[in-house]
């Protein structure tokens, strides 16, 4: 399709109080997995820019994080970057965002963007996991 799509990764569904979803990390404790998320009853995490990069008719696909002003601009130029390949109709664009959950994760803000880059950000190691102008030169 020649659409885009943002994806918003805060390790859990924050909008509804903070439930366990596909991408909570090992351990990691929501109101619907009060031990922890475990391997053995919920599986590893969906790294989701990964898969997407795997589907056909995908022309963009990365991850981005907002834990500093630096990877903000990132952020901006792969949602751009998206923006344009949908525009251009060369397909699919997707970009994941890292986001921070403090509410959620009973933290201040500083812990939260602390949370996201040592340890989001080590299980959904941020990049461009495909690009197809990269290889076409257009």
């Amino acid at each position: 399709e020649k659409i885009s799509a943002i994806c918003i990764n805060n390790t859990t569904y924050g909008m509804t109080g903070g439930q366990l979803g596909p991408t909570t990390m090992v351990g990691q404790v929501t109101t619907t997995s009060p031990t922890g998320r475990n391997l053995e009853y919920y599986g590893y995490p969906i790294k989701v820019a990964e898969h997407i990069a795997l589907c056909d008719g995908t022309a963009f696909s990365a991850r981005v994080s907002l834990d500093t002003v630096a990877n903000i601009r990132k952020a901006k130029q792969a949602i751009k970057k998206a923006f344009e390949v949908q525009l251009k109709g060369l397909g699919f664009g997707f970009v994941e965002i890292l986001s921070s959950c403090p509410t959620n994760w009973k933290m201040t803000p500083e812990q939260a963007h602390d949370r996201v880059r040592n340890e989001m950000m080590q299980v959904f190691k941020p990049g461009i996991y495909k690009d197809i102008t990269e290889k076409s030169g257009k």
